[in-house]
């Protein structure tokens, strides 16, 4: 058992020392020795453009060779980081912060109120549930699923009686799924595993069975392989797999990248959502009551993204972004479903806007800012009361069963813990449900939103947090975060690593770039396909503010993102390699050319574009790749490269050509590592004990390139 005592003189001797550190040159006392990385005659022709891909047997994770490049790239990264005087501080201060309860919002299936619980540094949450007379029992521990906490549990959904549940699970990381049934009143799993199932929900008719979406096991690699037609199937309780219906997809007419379906509480209406891309869906409805259960047209196109919100008998309500980039709920009659048939719900307003429901209620989340404020509606489309929040921050959607009288949300933002709040539908109070255990003071620090002009003069808004009483003396360890993509919104939410960070004395800022959904679809547009520079400049204009306001300097300043966000920090290092001190790219996409030649990859496109989509498309594409950017003798910063080994979203090849490129053509004494974890994908359901290790090798990285180094304890008393 670790102990959770706070490590109060390693706390108050790091943040005195990077307060007032003088930075030195740490790096020329670590000698690396890079694997050797085999240079291959890969030649590929665009448009009667050669472009060389030297290191395209990296891509192939089934083969020898890959494995042992893996192997000898992990040992130099574990060599080196170990040599980090104050890792091993680093480790113990993110678990002793870590090491708190914490509990998500109750939901109630038939007889019981379940909710999950960590008990502080625990792998994986563990699923709990309380009877009418608040006796409390385990149904579901996910870390007793693997001895080393490697799968864990993906979703959870139950019947409409509450009597049965089914379970996923991811084995390693990997978005590849199996679905387990059980008896929800003996815990008792009663039927065998479904498998080949990714990228699905799980959503029930009744006690009868649920629906659910896979692919066809690909050939080759299960990890990399193409996948491109997803099918919805319904499974019947009792029944093989084999035996599952086919609901759509599976031809030629329904041929589908995505599939989802959602069923309505009500059990009458099933709604289906098909889709190319990860923007835009077309629409379709099934009436489950109906004999021939025919499959009505609601959207016959992909211009928007449109899904069910809820029903009231033969009345839908949709949430849509057609004709409406901020969003807007409609209405329309399942017997003529049609778009010329919607009528406004809750109208488009200047703010982007998020719906949900429960207890009856309708709730408008908006963000205004990237900052939450929430309002209830009522059946009639008439505006209640604005939800109180207890802050400025961002609240959870509150959301649950039409004849709940009391619901859940959970509020943070960057320098609060996130803490539970139950809601009287009637009445409209909010009251504290369970307060954050978390040893973090968030008294001890400030968050403010600034704004700043990017290159085109468009304007962006950035949080920064930090520590109460910084100098702005340019000498700040800064980690600067960014995504910018998929119509995806950072809003302040409380973080155990970033609050490390800051206790450190670090700033952490994020700027609210363009690709994401911060101000909608218009602002998601403005950095996709040929506009996607937008989404690169806009990071830098974040790093020169921060450098021009003295919150930093280059000398201190890193940045990070994962995913498309590891695709910013590989776009930008390459660009202004100048700016940073320290690159953190995570499982980012790297190679922008043959991206969407693996796994469900294709399905980025209406983001990116593909390298095939036209001439001007896969100019485009090469003048920002990541891998095809990277320029002989130039130096770059210190560069640490994660990955995981079963990532099967962003597939760790990527990474693989992006690090053996950039160790080939570095220049000067910044290191460049790249760090495979094991059993380990792209991110969700990453065990607790794994994250931990990362980040004391992320922080430890970032502060030691910068020549921060920790003098010995001993040093502290005498002072």
């Amino acid at each position: 058992m670790i102990s959770s005592k706070p490590l109060v003189n390693l706390t108050a001797l790091i943040s005195v020392l990077l307060i007032g550190c003088s930075q030195s040159e740490p790096l020329e006392d670590i000698k690396i020795t890079y694997p050797e990385t085999r240079m291959g005659d890969v030649v590929d022709t665009y448009f009667g453009v050669e472009v060389p891909d030297p290191y395209r047997w990296l891509e192939d994770d089934l083969s020898n060779e890959t494995g042992d490049w893996v192997k000898a790239q992990n040992e130099v990264t574990a060599g080196y980081l170990m040599q980090i005087p104050y890792r091993a501080e680093l480790k113990e201060r993110l678990e002793n912060l870590w090491d708190y309860e914490k509990e998500t919002e109750p939901f109630r299936e038939g007889n019981f109120t379940y909710f999950y619980r960590n008990n502080g540094l625990q792998d994986q949450y563990v699923v709990y549930r309380t009877n009418d007379t608040g006796k409390e029992e385990l149904f579901l521990n996910p870390n007793t699923f693997s001895e080393d906490g490697t799968t864990s549990l993906s979703a959870l959904s139950f019947s409409r009686s509450g009597s049965i549940a089914a379970y996923s699970i991811s084995e390693g990381g990997s978005d590849w799924r199996k679905i387990i049934v059980l008896d929800a009143i003996t815990k008792e799993q009663i039927e065998a595993p479904l498998v080949n199932i990714k990228f699905s929900g799980l959503s029930w008719h009744g006690d009868e069975g649920f629906y659910y979406s896979g692919y066809d096991k690909p050939e080759g690699s299960e990890l990399s392989a193409r996948v491109d037609q997803h099918k919805l199937f319904f499974h019947k309780l009792g029944q093989p797999q084999s035996s599952d219906e086919l609901i759509f997809g599976g031809s030629a007419q329904q041929k589908r990248r995505y599939v989802s379906a959602t069923v309505t509480e009500d059990d009458r209406y099933l709604l289906i959502e098909g889709a190319q891309s990860t923007t835009g869906n077309d629409l379709y409805l099934m009436d489950l009551a109906s004999r021939d259960r025919e499959l009505v047209t609601i959207l016959d196109h992909m211009d928007s993204d449109t899904y069910l919100l809820d029903n009231r008998g033969s009345k839908l309500f949709l949430m849509t972004n057609l004709d409406a980039p901020n969003q807007r709920v409609v209405t329309v009659d399942a017997s003529e479903p049609t778009q010329d048939k919607w009528l406004d719900f809750i109208p488009e307003s200047a703010d982007v806007l998020s719906a949900s429901v429960g207890g009856g209620s309708f709730f408008a989340h908006y963000m205004i800012g990237a900052i939450s404020r929430i309002y209830q509606y009522d059946v009639g489309g008439n505006r209640l009361r604005e939800v109180p929040l207890p802050g400025i921050g961002t609240a959870t959607v509150i959301e649950g069963k039409r004849n709940e009288k009391e619901l859940y949300y959970s509020f943070t933002n960057y320098m609060t813990p996130s803490s539970l709040y139950k809601f009287d539908v009637q009445e409209g109070d909010s009251v504290v449900y369970r307060k954050s255990s978390a040893q973090f003071d968030a008294g001890d620090y400030e968050s403010k939103q600034v704004f700043f002009n990017s290159r085109d003069g468009t304007k962006i808004p950035m949080i920064i947090t930090h520590k109460k009483g910084v100098i702005l003396d340019g000498k700040n360890p800064t980690i600067l975060y960014g995504y910018g993509g998929f119509d995806i919104s950072l809003t302040p939410a409380f973080s155990i690593t970033n609050a490390v960070w800051m206790e450190l004395g670090g700033i952490y800022a994020v700027p609210n770039i363009r690709g994401g959904g911060e101000y909608g679809k218009t602002w998601h547009d403005a950095g996709t396909q040929l506009k996607k520079q937008n989404v690169f400049d806009d990071f830098i204009a974040a790093a020169e503010y921060l450098i021009e306001k003295k919150y930093t300097s280059a000398d201190y300043l890193a940045l990070r993102g994962g995913s498309n966000g590891g695709l910013l920090v590989g776009a930008v290092m390459t660009q202004r390699p100048d700016l940073m001190k320290v690159a953190l790219p995570a499982v980012g996409v790297m190679d922008m050319l043959r991206y969407h030649t693996f796994t469900a990859g294709a399905g980025w496109a209406y983001d990116y574009g593909t390298s095939g989509q036209s001439k001007e498309m896969f100019e485009y594409l090469r003048a920002y790749s990541p891998v095809h950017n990277i320029r002989q003798g130039v130096a770059y910063p210190a560069t640490l490269v994660t990955t995981g080994d079963h990532d099967d979203r962003v597939v760790p090849a990527h990474s693989f050509k992006f690090a053996a490129s950039l160790q080939a053509k570095q220049t000067g004494n910044n290191p460049t590592l790249i760090r495979i974890e094991t059993k380990a994908g792209h991110g969700a359901g990453t065990p607790v004990s794994k994250i931990i290790d990362q980040y004391a090798d992320i922080f430890g990285f970032t502060l030691f390139s910068m020549g921060i180094e920790l003098l010995p304890h001993r040093e502290l008393h005498e002072n």
